[in-house]
């Protein structure tokens, strides 16, 4: 990439709300339901309907307000955007413009340096969603308006981010925010999380501004991470080659890797915003707006530093396990049962994930409890299985969520510490093996190894480890 240009990006995110029913009217948000069965006429802008706004809208508003450092405005009005499209029957959109609820806020991310960088936030407000247009189907394009009026809060960034690691690191932390408050799940690939980027680029040490095109249609984190990468060298070798970067809009297409354009670039004015006539400003005062904040759950930045305070494992453990609250909130499940923490924290990130990666679940569907995987690790820390054992156990007690000591019980899995019955064991394999154990004794330290497992494989890995290498050692320099 040519170090003579910074680019400079600003996201836009639509996070789809985690309502029952819609913005403006009683209907179902539920996903996956039949083309135009979710629609009614409020949703559909049938004339002499009036819309009433959703209380829960609101709340989840000032939640995401306080969450990322927002002033919450105590009066907002709601406008009509105005413009045509095939999936918008109404002619405009219920959004907010000039007063949104919350402002000036901020999102602070890692750098790959390890540093902090605070990406603020311009504006949140709340607004309807449109229909979907359907263009597989030959010659026709469908339209679906399920998605008409469901709620929506768009989440505008200051042009603060330098490069595409940036964009993503912003939006990973948006995401858990989000999660972490229950009140998006997230999903980017079912529409729940949309982000548009606006990219420009200007030459290094200059404050002004370039001109700015809008990348839309990406349903990825990398995706966003590689259509910014692709604008950004794209207007800059235009330049280079003495063109003009126009301000545009842009679709991505991820399986060509290539954004082309959609349309010319639109200016808030383009969209003739004024005040909603049939809805009244929305007005938070501190009551209710303290009502909310004490409602506000341990945020993940905070839920991750005392997660190694209070727990004593890595950060780097605590950045795994925080990442979606329902990780952290099992792991917190188990380590009320096993008091050894790190224990708990491989096993997690180690084998829980593998299963919930392999099976494409999330953790709330997986099967073994938190309560029974302490069970498993205080069988390891109490000698009575072997780590090795525990390893076979797991698969067992992940089919039924059976307890572990069960299993052990049932199977003879006990862990053997009687040191007369794994001496007897050690005295044949060293009568066995009689070449290693001279090798031992010339010094080649790493016959032990072959000693360790040949005595676990003759006690079915049932021994003690420790004991067994405490005893080897002694009869090898005896």
């Amino acid at each position: 990439m040519n170090t003579e240009f910074e680019s400079v990006i600003g996201l836009e995110v639509h996070a789809q709300l985690l309502t029952s029913t819609k913005i403006f009217c009683g209907c179902s948000t539920k996903f996956g339901n039949p083309p135009n069965s979710n629609v009614c006429p409020i949703c559909l802008g049938h004339p002499g309907t009036l819309p009433v706004l959703n209380k829960k809208v609101v709340e989840f508003a000032v939640m995401l307000g306080l969450a990322t450092n927002c002033s919450i405005n105590e009066r907002s009005i709601i406008a009509r955007k105005n413009y045509f499209y095939p999936d918008l029957p109404k002619g405009y959109q219920i959004s907010q413009f000039e007063e949104p609820i919350c402002e000036n806020g901020f999102i602070e991310i890692e750098l790959e340096d390890k540093s902090k960088k605070k990406i603020r936030i311009k504006r949140i407000h709340m607004e309807e969603d449109a229909g979907k247009l359907i263009h597989d189907q030959g010659d026709d394009t469908l339209v679906d308006l399920n998605r008409c009026g469901t709620p929506l809060l768009e989440i505008v960034t200051e042009p603060d981010i330098s490069n595409a690691k940036e964009a993503y690191s912003y939006l990973s932390s948006l995401k858990q925010i989000l999660t972490y408050l229950e009140i998006c799940d997230g999903n980017m690939e079912e529409g729940s999380l949309r982000c548009d980027a606006n990219i420009s680029i200007r030459p290094k040490g200059t404050i002004e501004l370039g001109t700015r095109t809008e990348v839309k249609n990406m349903n990825s984190f990398r995706n966003v991470e590689r259509a910014i990468d692709f604008e950004i060298e794209r207007q800059i070798e235009l330049v280079e080659e003495g063109g003009e970067v126009i301000q545009q809009t842009l679709l991505w297409n991820a399986d060509l890797n290539e954004a082309f354009p959609m349309r010319g670039k639109e200016e808030s004015h383009d969209y003739r915003y004024f005040p909603d006539p049939d809805l009244v400003p929305v007005v938070v005062d501190e009551i209710w707006k303290s009502e909310l904040e004490k409602r506000l759950p341990e945020l993940p930045q905070k839920r991750k530093v005392r997660f190694v305070t209070e727990y004593g494992i890595p950060e780097y453990d605590s950045e795994v396990l925080t990442s979606e609250k329902e990780i952290a909130d099992y792991f917190e499940e188990t380590v009320k049962t096993t008091k050894n923490y790190k224990s708990a924290s491989n096993w997690i990130m180690v084998d829980v994930l593998k299963v919930i990666k392999d099976e494409k679940i999330s953790i709330t569907d997986f099967k073994l409890s938190p309560e029974n995987l302490g069970k498993l690790i205080n069988l390891i820390n109490s000698n009575i299985i072997s780590g090795k054992i525990a390893k076979e156990v797991f698969p067992e007690i992940l089919k039924s969520n059976v307890d572990p000591e069960i299993i052990v019980k049932e199977k003879g899995l006990i862990q053997i510490s009687d040191t007369s019955e794994i001496e007897k064991a050690i005295d044949e394999i060293i009568s066995q093996n009689e070449k290693q154990v001279e090798e031992y004794k010339s010094g080649k330290d790493k016959v032990f190894g072959f000693f360790v497992g040949q005595v676990m494989r003759a006690t079915k890995g049932k021994a003690n480890p420790q004991i067994v290498n405490d005893l080897l050692k002694q009869k090898l320099s005896s």
